[in-house]
């Protein structure tokens, strides 16, 4: 399964295990580079910096054959630790940087400097052309079908836009959950795909059990989108506990989101309740279980090695 992915980082299969906030992990990531893949953790689920290097030394000593690991950052003004983040990823080395909502700039600069390939999410054209202008290695098109925060746009559509319209590797992010799945987004003329939610049912994932086996019992049709996480529409499991507080912003939120002074800091304050309510729910036995996936789901089964995954995905 040669593509210019599997050239660009020396890996056997055309697939990146995508980063997903506190879900993904090094053991997670060693077992995809292991089954010959890439993988990829978020920066930010690492409340230190000294937790982060100790990351990136761990995934160094592992990696073996023809897998490749990298780092997931979020560039815009909202992560303060980004530029600190970055200087130590480039410091400890690693394959390759994911950039997500923001200018990746700087990032491409530093990174190249330290010969780190890097990698931008993007959901429509004018951004891919944007990060190409830049000097991004790949666009990370993340489509409508994508878990969390998602694109407008179908795979095919969003695949075959940017591919007329950039040179730069294409990279597909969302809807993928079989062999299929991937090889249908090749022939859309995607160079890779980037899968994230049929890991989380992994037995590496560091998740409660209860997580693992939402995505096993609940399918595509149980995937609906909230303001409530974030501010900003995520895929969620529509559990019982989604269904009662609501999908859409209370009424104080969206009179508060119309005023150009306030609408920045309700969006924070959303934002930080948000993602408490969503690590509990991720690591301790709560009633309150606001699970972030995406439809891909449906093809998950059982819960799995990553290694057994990465098969059912490449076999």
């Amino acid at each position: 399964m040669s593509t210019k992915l599997t050239q660009l980082l020396q890996i056997k299969y055309p697939i990146i295990q995508a980063p997903m906030f506190l879900v993904s992990n090094v053991a997670m990531v060693t077992e995809a580079m292991n089954s010959g893949i890439a993988g990829c953790i978020p920066a930010l689920n690492y409340r230190t910096l000294e937790e982060l290097r100790a990351a990136a030394k761990s995934l160094k000593a592992n990696k073996v054959g023809q897998g490749a690991f990298g780092f997931n950052l979020i560039v815009n003004k909202s992560n303060l630790k980004y530029k600190d983040q970055l200087t130590v990823i480039c410091e400890e080395g690693c394959d390759f940087i994911i950039t997500s909502l923001g200018s990746p700039e700087e990032t491409i600069k530093k990174a190249h400097a330290a010969g780190i390939k890097v990698f931008c999410d993007v959901t429509d054209l004018h951004f891919a052309k944007k990060v190409e202008s830049l000097g991004a290695d790949a666009a990370i098109a993340v489509n409508n079908e994508a878990g969390g925060h998602r694109g407008n746009l179908s795979p095919k559509d969003l695949i075959q836009q940017l591919t007329a319209n950039i040179s730069i590797p294409v990279i597909s992010a969302g809807g993928v959950g079989t062999k299929a799945d991937l090889d249908l987004m090749l022939s859309y003329g995607a160079e890779g795909v980037s899968i994230g939610s049929p890991f989380i049912a992994s037995e590496e994932a560091e998740v409660t059990k209860e997580y693992k086996q939402a995505c096993v019992d609940y399918g595509a049709e149980d995937i609906v989108m909230t303001q409530r996480i974030s501010g900003t529409p995520c895929t969620v499991i529509n559990t019982p506990y989604v269904q009662k507080i609501g999908t859409k912003a209370t009424w104080l939120e969206t009179l508060l989101n119309k005023s150009k002074t306030l609408k920045k800091w309700v969006k924070m304050i959303r934002f930080a309740i948000g993602m408490r309510a969503t690590e509990k729910a991720a690591t301790q036995a709560t009633y309150k279980t606001v699970w972030v996936a995406g439809p891909s789901i449906s093809h998950t089964n059982a819960i799995l090695p990553v290694k057994e995954i990465v098969k059912n995905l490449t076999v």
